[in-house]
């Protein structure tokens, strides 16, 4: 599949881009938020794709920023959600404030957007509340988590039961002074400390 786009912007409209990379255009669905922020159309551009497979159709969707993609991914874990609702929903307000619209269970907030009904809105906070991180600057510890490897630490902890706060600490606690170490020595070093 594809996941990463990089080649030079032929054309943009606020929910679609046209990229060419080696010869081939590709149609790429984008949320507003994404549009506002590309470059002008003859630029290069480097997109975050989600491709998704349908029996009548294959789909790109593409972002500028990974948070931007990850929330994305998250949205159409809830039922009712669709790509293109998933889109539609991207576009109708900042990533940030939706994960916290989300995580505070702001319901207001998250009916104001075109397409997201009351029951849609409750469908997302019951269903992604727990599985979205702290918007960033609202933890300490999100915001020095950079690393693609931390990050990886990160994800497995949770996939194993542990809590995301519960994970960060563990994290900080196993990184220590070096902030770069193996997937492994960091995993067993969390871990080791989540059993304290």
């Amino acid at each position: 599949m594809i996941a990463h786009l990089r080649g030079t912007l032929l054309a943009k409209h606020p929910n679609q881009a046209i990229v060419e990379t080696h010869g081939v255009g590709y149609d790429v669905a984008i949320s507003v938020p994404t549009f506002t922020e590309m470059p002008a159309a003859g630029a290069e551009v480097a997109l975050h794709i989600h491709t998704h497979v349908r029996e009548d159709a294959l789909s790109l969707y593409g972002f500028l920023r990974l948070a931007e993609k990850q929330l994305f991914e998250k949205l159409l874990t809830v039922s009712g959600i669709g790509p293109k609702l998933a889109i539609t929903i991207l576009s109708g307000m900042p990533v940030d404030e939706m994960v916290g619209a989300i995580r505070g269970g702001d319901l207001a907030r998250l009916t104001r957007i075109p397409g997201i009904g009351k029951k849609t809105a409750e469908r997302m906070v019951l269903e992604l509340r727990d599985k979205l991180p702290a918007p960033t600057g609202t933890s300490e510890t999100s915001a020095v988590l950079t690393s693609p490897v931390e990050e990886d630490v990160i994800s497995a902890l949770v996939n194993l039961g542990y809590q995301r706060a519960a994970a960060d600490r563990a994290l900080l606690v196993a990184r220590g002074s070096k902030s770069s170490q193996s997937f492994e020595v960091l995993f067993r070093e969390a871990l080791g400390a989540l059993s304290k």
